[in-house]
């Protein structure tokens, strides 16, 4: 359980500033939605951080909301601006329409020492991913659960993570690890040549090919200053399945990477 005296830190991104009016009009419209949808997970990451003091609590969520409206409005205008390819006609797989997938939220929070000796009493939460690999951590979505966490930090360097969800399945509810080399993607050419043949989804981008089952990015890979700060984030369920927890290293040549994470849902 998170130390009540624990301070907060949001990293608000410039690029909502430079977001078009028109996207920028329409926060005040889907501010109030969205609030509604996020209130109950946030709450509850609300009162872990802060159990026993509201005021605190309210303030948290007030900030998380403000954040993840930022983030949903960066990725409206996204894709509003990105060049719409002319998409090929949905095989008889792709006809059966998938659950909408919601905008993930991240945020930051300090006393990343403190984070870091709290996990380490797991030892299975304390990974070493090698120079050049990535680890993809799977959790499957739990039966009594309605929303993912994770917190995550490094030491001395940053690396990468991602986010992305696998409608398969769930048959159990263990957390599992696997690493990556760039050995193995090189023996993943014939999965390279199976993916030529799949069509994307028309509406939603899903590849879906008989050997995988479909899956939807939620995060890109992106490097992440987790040195600094705790990196923190969250992910109403969009159904069952599986969530692929990305951290990638394969940028790096020399340098391996200490991590430590944290993963757990939410009622």
């Amino acid at each position: 359980m998170a130390n009540g005296s624990q301070e907060i830190s949001l990293n608000k991104s410039s690029d909502t500033q430079g977001a078009k009016p028109g996207i920028a009009d329409d926060a005040d419209d889907t501010s109030e939605a969205l609030n509604r949808q996020t209130h109950e997970q946030f709450a509850a990451y609300a009162l872990q951080q802060y159990p026993g003091d509201v005021d605190k609590q309210e303030q948290l969520i007030a900030q998380l909301q403000e954040q993840h409206l930022e983030q949903y409005l960066r990725q409206m205008y996204q894709q509003q601006v990105a060049p719409s390819a002319e998409p090929e006609p949905p095989t008889a797989e792709q006809e059966e329409e998938l659950p909408p997938v919601a905008v993930a939220s991240m945020w930051t929070r300090r006393e990343i020492e403190a984070f870091k000796e709290e996990v380490k009493r797991e030892k299975e939460a304390v990974l070493r991913i090698g120079s050049g690999e990535t680890v993809t951590v799977r959790v499957p979505t739990h039966p009594q659960g309605t929303c993912l966490f994770w917190e995550f930090a490094t030491d001395h360097f940053d690396i990468g993570f991602g986010l992305y969800f696998e409608w398969s399945n769930v048959t159990t509810d263990s957390v599992t690890v696997h690493v990556s080399d760039d050995e193995d993607e090189e023996e993943d050419v014939d999965d390279e040549e199976e993916e030529k043949e799949q069509k994307p989804d028309a509406e939603r981008g899903v590849l879906v090919s008989p050997k995988r089952p479909p899956c939807d990015e939620i995060l890109p890979i992106l490097r992440r200053d987790s040195q600094q700060q705790v990196v923190c984030g969250s992910h109403v369920y969009p159904g069952k399945g599986v969530y692929l927890l990305k951290f990638d290293n394969s940028y790096s040549f020399w340098r391996s990477k200490t991590l430590y994470y944290r993963v757990y849902y939410t009622r």
